[in-house]
């Protein structure tokens, strides 16, 4: 008697969603290998052989602002650098040959800049894209980034956000604090976003006064909106949600203890390289 064993069933695989925002036209860049700047509605990629460089959004702090609230380079030694090196794209190479900043406080700065614009121009948008052939940024070369990796950090920061509270209206909208008897209190970074809170404010502008990379403001704003304790200007306040303490974070998340920027580049692991580097980036930042 022949037994005839039937196979188990195969459960579907099930595909990431790459979702809106992602940009074909950035792919196809990349596989070309092209040189220039790709032009969008919230800001702009400097790629050099398929690879990003660089990446500006308004909505974003830039490199001159991380280092100077690192108190790694001040504002007049920037502008120096500009004039003297900005015309020949080597504004990273003579901050380095000249003292003013060390290499690896250069590539964790620039690192943390490029991620942080990268995820506003990568945003959704209506407006149609354009890319200037050839086109080099002042920076020049630092330590440029594969457009894959950018991609898949986009989409991880889009969804952490999503996560911790899925209504963006706080990330564009002017904010208030929500009307309540009294506020529970929250950890010192969400505090200082907190204090900026004055019903004009949005949390780009709390970016810049605070100078901190824009996506943290915009975790620490939903992780208040969570708690009930910011809401926007145009809305009326939400209710709290009482099994989420305001100073819990998604589990992934959770910060190690403060390091100095040697140790974080050391004790930092993950089976995605990139991901990893953006995290000891991250918590390098916070240790300045």
């Amino acid at each position: 008697m022949t037994v005839v064993s039937t196979p188990a069933p195969r459960l579907p695989l099930r595909r990431r969603s790459v979702g809106p925002g992602v940009s074909p036209m950035l792919r196809r860049l990349a596989a070309e290998r092209a040189t220039g700047v790709l032009l969008r509605e919230r800001g702009s990629l400097h790629l050099a052989d398929g690879q990003v460089t660089y990446a500006e959004s308004p909505e974003s702090p830039g490199l001159d602002v991380l280092l100077a609230t690192g108190g790694v380079l001040d504002a007049e030694v920037w502008r120096e650098a500009v004039a003297r090196a900005g015309t020949d794209g080597r504004v990273g190479r003579f901050l380095v040959d000249s003292g003013r900043v060390t290499e690896g406080a250069l590539e964790l700065c620039h690192a943390a800049a490029l991620f942080d614009a990268a995820y506003f121009v990568l945003g959704p948008s209506g407006a149609p894209a354009r890319f200037r052939y050839g086109a080099a940024h002042w920076l020049g070369p630092v330590r440029p980034v594969p457009v894959a990796a950018l991609e898949r950090e986009t989409l991880r920061r889009r969804e952490l956000l999503h996560r911790i509270w899925p209504d963006p209206a706080t990330d564009t909208a002017p904010l208030i604090r929500a009307d309540r008897a009294a506020e529970p209190p929250v950890p010192a970074r969400q505090q200082a976003v907190l204090d900026q809170v004055n019903g004009v404010r949005t949390a780009a502008d709390i970016s810049f006064a605070l100078g901190r990379p824009a996506f943290h403001t915009l975790v620490e704003l939903r992780r208040l909106a969570t708690a009930g304790i910011v809401t926007t200007a145009s809305q009326p306040p939400r209710p709290s949600r009482p099994s989420r303490p305001p100073q819990a974070d998604p589990a992934p998340e959770q910060p190690p203890p403060a390091l100095d920027p040697a140790s974080a580049l050391l004790t930092q692991s993950s089976a995605d390289p990139d991901v990893a580097l953006l995290r000891r980036v991250r918590d390098a930042l916070e240790a300045l």
